[in-house]
């Protein structure tokens, strides 16, 4: 039976609210309204101990303590916090002089992490961005060859966004804390998807956001740890001393609440959604690379999320297989930068060329995807790239075995 469309393959990108999340908001809309931060009477009572039993639920996610997780408005605020907090607090010297001190980065983050290191090359601190293999991956070696003795800073993001590719986030942590360098990870992909214990893997700053999770857009938290090393961060935002003087501003109960939901249920669920969306997963891309030549799965075999594939067709345009698939909700980058016709940064960096980093499609499952929606899409991508490629001159001479890459093109 044909699913019901269009099928979304965008869980990378946002989350459908999971249903129970949304029963569990509806109260603190109306009914429970208080301000979280009126101690006085008991609609502020109420919005406080709703916040602090969501604060236990996303501790209890990623092996935290409560006091350790700082509510944001999601992952974007959460690395800001974390990259700019943790720069300025442990700079070597002060504004507006070089030697702030060194951070390590990666050049295929997100454009929530780049961004803010970006700003803090221009204030002073030195970063170094490492470039990944072309599996996608960023090792602890790749880091201990980077850092240097005025390094304070590490931030390496769990799992990529555009291809589910995971980095050696525990050793890179063990390093960090065998060097006495603060460790933060974008881990927005990672948690609620797979197991994350904070003191096993040896984080000190992880950054998560509630819309990736099958809960509300615009809340996260960030965690901060308290002890074994004490992680101090200097705030980014000020007014009112709110969530221990790092993140001042009314708390969002309501979004709180969904926030806490959203990371028990992945709690609860976890295990099983993923060994069922990988098994999905394998069959979506062994399909297409079956079915289709000339098409490549990106990124490293099997160090990647159950749920992200991001394949690549050759003498295909970008655009045009898009349209080709309108009736596939995926992305051809991530979300964030889905409008820019340069080839993904991201793909670029693993040495994928311009032509195949413009023909990939990222396709991501969630909760809601099912085996007939894999079917549906596997023939409607097949079927679309075959019609293209009827009009490809290029194809044309790859099918006559004709190397296209030694072909001298001539200007006129």
């Amino acid at each position: 039976m044909a699913p019901k469309l269009p099928i979304y393959f965008d869980n990378a990108a946002t989350t459908r609210c999971d249903p129970r999340v949304v029963e569990a908001m509806l109260p603190y809309f109306s009914e429970k309204f208080g301000n979280a931060a009126s101690r006085n009477h008991r609609f502020g009572w109420e919005g406080e101990e709703a916040v602090e039993v969501a604060r236990e639920q996303a501790a209890a996610l990623i092996g935290a303590n409560p006091k350790e997780i700082i509510f944001t408005s999601g992952s974007t605020e959460s690395n800001n916090l974390a990259i700019k907090g943790a720069a300025l607090m442990y700079a070597k010297a002060p504004a507006g002089q070089q030697g702030r001190g060194h951070i390590i980065a990666a050049v295929h983050e997100h454009k929530a992490v780049l961004d803010p290191c970006k700003r803090l090359q221009r204030e002073g601190f030195d970063v170094t961005f490492l470039e990944p293999g072309a599996d996608g991956i960023i090792t602890a070696d790749m880091v201990a060859a980077a850092m240097r003795p005025d390094t304070i800073l590490v931030t390496i993001m769990w799992a990529n966004n555009e291809i589910g590719t995971i980095n050696e986030v525990p050793q890179i942590g063990a390093l960090c804390h065998e060097r006495e360098v603060v460790f933060h990870t974008d881990a927005t992909q990672w948690v609620g998807k797979m197991p994350t214990d904070v003191e096993r893997d040896h984080v000190d700053l992880l950054s998560w956001s509630g819309h990736k999770i099958y809960g509300p857009k615009g809340v996260g938290a960030l965690y901060v740890r308290r002890r074994k090393p004490r992680i101090r961060l200097e705030a980014i935002m000020d007014g009112g001393g709110h969530e221990r003087g790092m993140r001042s501003g009314t708390m969002n109960v309501t979004g709180i609440v969904g926030f806490g939901k959203a990371c028990e249920l992945c709690a609860q669920e976890m295990e099983h959604e993923r060994e069922r969306l990988l098994k999905l997963r394998r069959k979506l891309e062994g399909e297409l690379t079956r079915r289709i030549e000339v098409a490549q799965v990106n990124g490293h075999a099997e160090k990647r999320l159950p749920n992200i594939a991001n394949v690549s067709f050759g003498f295909v345009e970008g655009e045009s297989l898009m349209m080709g698939v309108k009736d596939i909700a995926c992305s051809s980058g991530s979300a964030c930068t889905s409008a820019s016709l340069e080839p993904s940064y991201v793909l670029k960096s693993l040495g994928v060329g311009d032509e195949m980093a413009h023909s990939s499609l990222r396709l991501s499952l969630g909760r809601w995807s099912t085996e007939e929606e894999v079917d549906w899409a596997i023939e409607a991508i097949v079927k679309a790239v075959e019609h293209l490629r009827t009009m490809s001159p290029l194809y044309d001479l790859h099918k006559e075995g004709i190397d296209i890459s030694k072909i001298q093109w001539q200007a006129h």
